[in-house]
């Protein structure tokens, strides 16, 4: 079972940045494909960005330009770099694992974004 930890959430001024980690337990790390998800009061969760196992990284169209996702495989941590952040960012941003070759999902608890002024 991989545990997957989110940490760096928290309120921050429209225009303002903040970075997401996430730390994943087990020797496996560097073989997932991990994502960012954010889910929104009432709105679906929808996939932020992701990174394959190999650091090819894929951007929903609505942060491009603006987030940055990376991975140290050496310190089984994905970050979620996020700049010019705006008031739609605002919801909880979840951590994703994807086990490939076997099939496995894990989650995240997620962690709160808040942009307000």
């Amino acid at each position: 079972q991989v545990q997957l930890v989110e940490s760096g959430g928290g309120l921050v001024q429209p225009g303002g940045s903040l970075r997401l980690s996430c730390a994943a337990s087990g020797r496996m790390f560097s073989i997932y494909a991990m994502g960012w998800y954010r889910q929104a009061p009432g709105k679906q969760r929808e996939l932020v960005a992701a990174i394959s196992s190999s650091g090819r990284p894929d951007y929903a169209d609505s942060v491009k330009g603006r987030f940055t996702i990376s991975r140290d495989n050496a310190k089984n941590t994905v970050y979620l770099q996020m700049n010019s952040l705006k008031p739609e960012d605002t919801a909880v941003y979840i951590c994703h694992a994807a086990d490939l070759p076997v099939g496995r999902d894990y989650w995240g608890q997620g962690t709160q974004v808040t942009v307000s002024s």
